[in-house]
C-alpha cells in the first residue's frame, strides 16, 4: 500500500509463490456432473445449501419488509416512488420503484447496480433520480459512460415492467464508501463473523421476494437484471431465489481459475470482497453457482474487449453453463454471447437485444424449477 493509503503499489495484487498448488486443489467437487448426486433437484438443494453456508449470514431472515412509500411522481408512462424497507434485520434500505401505468399485475425486474468504484450513486446509476437534483449530473455521467445515455430502469418501466432498484451497502444513501474503505468494511465484517458478499447476496435474495410480493407484480414473471457487479448479482440471485423466473447478466461471468491470473482486477482485493464468499471455491466454481438456477431462462452477454475477464475464462464458464442446461433438456433457455467490438459496457444495441429476449421469456408465465407455481411471500409484508 502506498504511504498515502490510496491505491496499492502493485495494482495487479500479489499472488503467493505457491498459488499454482492452491489452484490445482480447486477441483470443484460439488459441480453438477462431478458431484456424486445424480438427481438434479437433489443436487440443486445441496449446492444451494453449500452456497448459503458460505454466505456467513443467517440462512433465514423473517424480518417484516414493512415498506414505506414516498416521493411519488409520474414518469413517461409509469409512476415513480421511493420505497424504504427492511431487507434484513440490520437496517432499512431505500430503493426506487417504478410501476407502469395501466392495470397490472405486471412482469417485473429486480435491477441490480454495478460497482465501478463510484459510491456516491447506487440506484441512481440505473434510475433517473427524480427525487434529488443534486445527484442528477453524476447519474447522467454514469449512464453516458456505460449505457449510451440511457437509464435502464426508466427504459424497462416504459416497456411495461415494474422495476425495483435499491442501494447496496456502501452506495448512495447507505454510507458511501471510498476505494480504500471497502476493504476495511469487508475485513471488519469478517471479524464479526459475517461477510460483505454474503450480506449483499442475502439482501438481493430478499429484494426479489419483496418485489414478487407486490400486488402490482405478476410473481411468476420476475427477472433479475444487472451489469458488471450487477450482472454477478443477477445470476447469484437467480441461484438463491425461486422468485426469480429469468435473469440477464451483462459483463460478469468467468471461470474462477481463469480469472485469477497476474494483472487481473480481482487480485486487487477491494471490489472483489463484494463477490467473495470465503471457502466456496473449494466446492463450486462461479458458473456452477449460476447453474443452480437451471433450467430457468438465463442470458449472459459479454464483450470481447472487456479487460476484466480473460477470453479463456468466459469460454470456460459458458461451456460449463451450456453443459448443465443441455443436461436438463433446456439448451434453448440459455443464451451466451460475446460481442466482438464491445468492452466493459452495455451499449444501446446490446440493451435492445437483451430487453427483446426478456420480453420473449416473460411473455407467458415461466416454469419455476421443480413442480408447482412460484409462491408469493406472505407474512413479511405490510399491504402496499
Amino acid at each position: 500500500m502506498t504511504a498515502t493509503g490510496d491505491l496499492p503499489d502493485d495494482p495487479s495484487g500479489p499472488l503467493p509463490g505457491f498459488h499454482p498448488a492452491l489452484r490445482a486443489e480447486l477441483t470443484f467437487p460439488l459441480a453438477w456432473g462431478s458431484s456424486p448426486e445424480r438427481d438434479f433437484e437433489a443436487w440443486r438443494r445441496a449446492a444451494r445449501a453449500t452456497v448459503e453456508d458460505h454466505l456467513l449470514v443467517g440462512r433465514q431472515d423473517d424480518t417484516p419488509y414493512a415498506p414505506e412509500f414516498t416521493a411519488r411522481s409520474d414518469g413517461d408512462g409509469y409512476t415513480r416512488e421511493l420505497v424504504t424497507l427492511s431487507l434484513t434485520r440490520y437496517g432499512r434500505v431505500r430503493g426506487a420503484l417504478l410501476t407502469p401505468h395501466g392495470a397490472g399485475p405486471f412482469p417485473a425486474v429486480l435491477l441490480l447496480h454495478d460497482h465501478g468504484s463510484r459510491f456516491d450513486i447506487g440506484k441512481e446509476k440505473l434510475v433517473r433520480p427524480w427525487y434529488d437534483d443534486s445527484r442528477l449530473a453524476a447519474a447522467e455521467d454514469w449512464a453516458d459512460r456505460h449505457f449510451d445515455g440511457r437509464f435502464l430502469g426508466d427504459e424497462l418501466a416504459g416497456r411495461g415492467y415494474a422495476v425495483l432498484c435499491a442501494d447496496a451497502l456502501g452506495w448512495g444513501d447507505r454510507e458511501p464508501l471510498t476505494y480504500t474503505r471497502q476493504q476495511a468494511l469487508a475485513g471488519n465484517l469478517f471479524h464479526l463473523g459475517s461477510s460483505l458478499a454474503g450480506l449483499l447476496a442475502r439482501e438481493d435474495e430478499r429484494a426479489a421476494g419483496f418485489l414478487a410480493s407486490l400486488d402490482r407484480v405478476d410473481a411468476r414473471r420476475v427477472a433479475a437484471v444487472g451489469f458488471s457487479m450487477g450482472g454477478y448479482r443477477a445470476w447469484q440471485t437467480a441461484a438463491l431465489s425461486d422468485f426469480v423466473a429469468a435473469a440477464v447478466s451483462v459483463c460478469w461471468m468467468t471461470g474462477l481459475k481463469e480469472m485469477m491470473v497476474p494483472g487481473n482486477n480481482t487480485l486487487r482485493g477491494q471490489s472483489a470482497f463484494h463477490m467473495l464468499h470465503p471457502g466456496l471455491a473449494r466446492y463450486l466454481d462461479l458458473p456452477d453457482v449460476a447453474s443452480i438456477a437451471a433450467p430457468r431462462p438465463m442470458l449472459f452477454l459479454g464483450g470481447e474487449q472487456d479487460r476484466l475477464f480473460t477470453a479463456e475464462g468466459v469460454r470456460t464458464a459458458y461451456a460449463r453453463l451450456r453443459a448443465v442446461w443441455h443436461s436438463r433438456g433446456a439448451a434453448d433457455r440459455l443464451r451466451t454471447e460475446t460481442w466482438p467490438d464491445v468492452g466493459h459496457a452495455f451499449p444501446l444495441r446490446m440493451q435492445d437485444e437483451a430487453f427483446g429476449w426478456l420480453e420473449s421469456v416473460l411473455a407467458a408465465p415461466a416454469r419455476p424449477p421443480g413442480e408447482g407455481g412460484v409462491p408469493r411471500p406472505r407474512g413479511l409484508f405490510t399491504k402496499e
